[in-house]
Parts: C-alpha cells; structure tokens; sequence
C-alpha cells in the first residue's frame, strides 16, 4: 500500500491526543484507530499499524508507572501470560471476520460501558480489597478476555481493564492502572507480531505516529501522577461518546 503525507498529517496528532488520553485513562485506541481509518486505510492495515504506534506509548507509559511504584509485578507477570494467550488468539481471530462484525459488537459494548460509568460505581476506591488469590484470579480472567477482545479489535482496552481491575478485583486506582498498562503492553507486541507475520502493518506510519504517541502518553502520565482521578470518569466518557458516534456514522 503507498503512503502519501495526508494520513501522516491525520494520524499523527491524532495518535498524540490519544497517547496523553490513554496514559491516564486507557482507551486511547478509541481515537487512535478511528484516526487511521479516517485516513484512509484499510482496517486490518489500520489494526494492525496501531499496534505499532500505541505500543511504542504504552512501553513509556509502563516504564513510567513502575518508577511511580503502581505495579506490582508479581500479579502483573500471571496477568501478562493470560493476556498473552488472549491476545494472541484474538488477533488470528480478527484475520478471519470482516470489519463490520467489529463495529456491530462495539454498539452493544460502548452503551453499557458508558452506563456502567455513569451510575456512579465505576472507579469505586472505597470498596475492601480482596485476599491475594482471589485478586489474583479475577485479575487474571479479566487479563484473558480483555487480552482476546484487544487482540480481536482493541479500542478501549485500558479503559475496558480499570473499569473491572478496579469493579471486579477491587484494585485502586493507581494499581489498577499499572497492571492495565502490563496487560496492555503484553497484549499489543503480540498482537503486532500477528500483524507483521501477516503484512498488515504500514511501518513508515506506525514508527512516526509512535513518536507522537510516546509525547502524549509522557505528558498523560505526569498529569495522571498530579490529578489522579479527578479527570479519568469524564475522559472516559468522550472518548466512549466519540467512537460511539464514529461506529454509528460508518454503520449508516
């Protein structure tokens, strides 16, 4: 496929607001991916070029959480090894459907994420935290199947995590972030050496919009760092809002 300088001008500022999007609320792939198919690329190119360049920021933003001391590593390693397994299925699964079977599951998932968020239990910090084993489990199914939806399609993915990190584990905020950018991490190489296997990657794009990705999620994770969670419902909330719209429009 031949590139000319309109989809670097697209995504590439695109992929920047969703880096700094993505560091402090996940669902960066929420503007990322839509960016890539407005430039005009086909969807498995544009799947699997996101890839790319949201793993270059996520790789930043993980080295940046663990200095912070929000991961814990241990529960991070078994999280990895299902996201891994998902992921991977779900990116040889995603080879096989076309793009509009994406977009009709992404209509039933995006209300119910939102109105999740909106009743006002989503990011819960109060909640008592679980025993050690039992975190751990929960977190490691919702590792798989997030790990098998990411590798499938992928908008929304660190959104997707915290939301059940924090509902289902009941993780804090911060932890449930650093093991969201683990899974995340995990769940983007391997979705990517799929991709790249399969010749579905742009790689003159993807290296350049993982520049602009790697600013956005240095800067998203300074301000995660300064306000917490003050800002992450109604981040979470456009970005659900702005795909939603996007799906919709395509559709009709």
């Amino acid at each position: 496929m031949e590139l000319t300088i309109v989809p670097f001008l697209i995504v590439c500022p695109l992929v920047f607001l969703a880096g700094l999007v993505d560091a402090m609320v996940g669902g960066g792939g929420l503007i990322s991916l839509p960016a890539y198919l407005i430039a005009g690329l086909p969807v498995h190119f544009a799947i699997g070029t996101n890839k790319l360049s949201s793993g270059m920021g996520t790789t930043l933003a993980t080295i940046r959480f663990a200095r912070s001391g929000y991961i814990n590593w241990k529960l991070g390693a078994f999280c990895a090894v299902c996201a891994l397994v998902g992921s991977t299925a779900g990116a040889k699964l995603a080879l096989l459907i076309a793009d509009e079977v994406f977009k009709i599951i992404m209509l039933v998932i995006l209300p119910l994420t939102a109105l999740y968020i909106l009743r006002g239990r989503a990011l819960d910090t109060d909640r008592p935290p679980y025993g050690p084993w039992k975190t751990t489990a929960i977190a490691m199914a919702t590792a798989l199947v997030i790990g098998l939806y990411d590798g499938f399609y992928g908008p929304g993915t660190g959104t997707f995590l915290i939301l059940l990190l924090t509902g289902l584990a009941h993780l804090e905020l911060h932890a449930a972030n650093g093991i969201a950018k683990v899974i995340n991490l995990t769940t983007n190489l391997s979705a990517l050496v799929v991709f790249l296997w399969n010749g579905k990657v742009l790689l003159p794009l993807g290296l350049a919009a993982g520049c602009f990705s790697l600013l956005g999620n240095y800067l998203g994770t300074r301000f995660f760092d300064k306000s917490g969670a003050k800002a992450v419902k109604p981040l979470m909330i456009l970005v659900l809002a702005i795909f939603f719209v996007k799906i919709l429009s395509e559709l009709l």
